[in-house]
């Protein structure tokens, strides 16, 4: 009976120092990964059933043809506006207008690339219809060819034209898109470019 006491106290003896021993690394390591395995299961309750990513990328026809179709609009927009900034004889507020739409329309061009490779989907396709407000070459050629107030007239003209028909578009896509993004970029370029119409045309009777 003695033996069979003796013998217990010692194994618990040897647990005892067994813990002791230790390190406290090993310990803080072993508190670490619990409360570390207890914040990611609180974040993972908290969550839900989650679709969190797959919903900012749900997205359906009108989203990608509003997105191929903004980006050359967009692309020519920064086209015309370098035709301008390239003049050395243009009005200061009308160069401070290319230079407010390169740094507005520069942005969203990238975001436009951006979804259109999200979704896996080409960054060109075939149009069933013309954009509107698009210029054609021999339109762009006329900006090129023209100096002073009559090349700032005319870019304010065909810009008042492209910015009406980038708000059309966006319009579209505010009535019949699913991505929630890309509606909340439709809504920014119809407010934007709505102030910008207004701010050209009063432009253009002070020319």
């Amino acid at each position: 009976m003695k033996t069979r006491l003796v013998a217990s106290a010692i194994a618990a003896a040897a647990v005892v120092v067994g813990v002791a021993a230790c390190s406290p690394n090993e310990q803080a390591s072993d508190a670490s990964t619990g409360s570390s395995t207890a914040h990611d299961m609180s974040a993972m309750a908290s969550a839900g059933p989650s679709s969190t990513v797959v919903g900012t990328a749900a997205h359906n026809g009108a989203d990608v043809m509003f997105a191929q179709m903004m980006l050359p609009h967009h692309e020519q927009a920064l086209v015309m506006s370098d035709i301008v900034l390239g003049k050395s004889d243009i009005p200061a507020q009308v160069r401070d207008l290319a230079e407010q739409i390169k740094k507005a329309q520069g942005p969203e061009i990238a975001q436009l690339q951006a979804w259109l490779k999200q979704w896996n989907a080409p960054t060109s396709a075939h149009m069933d219809h013309e954009m509107d407000g698009m210029l054609s070459e021999t339109e762009l050629d006329e900006l090129r060819a023209a100096s002073g107030t009559d090349a700032a007239k005319l870019f304010l003209k065909q810009m008042i034209e492209h910015h009406e028909g980038a708000v059309d578009m966006a319009e579209e896509e505010i009535a019949d898109g699913k991505n929630a993004d890309a509606i909340e970029m439709a809504r920014s370029i119809v407010d934007s470019q709505r102030k910008e119409i207004d701010q050209m045309k009063q432009m253009l009777t002070g020319l």
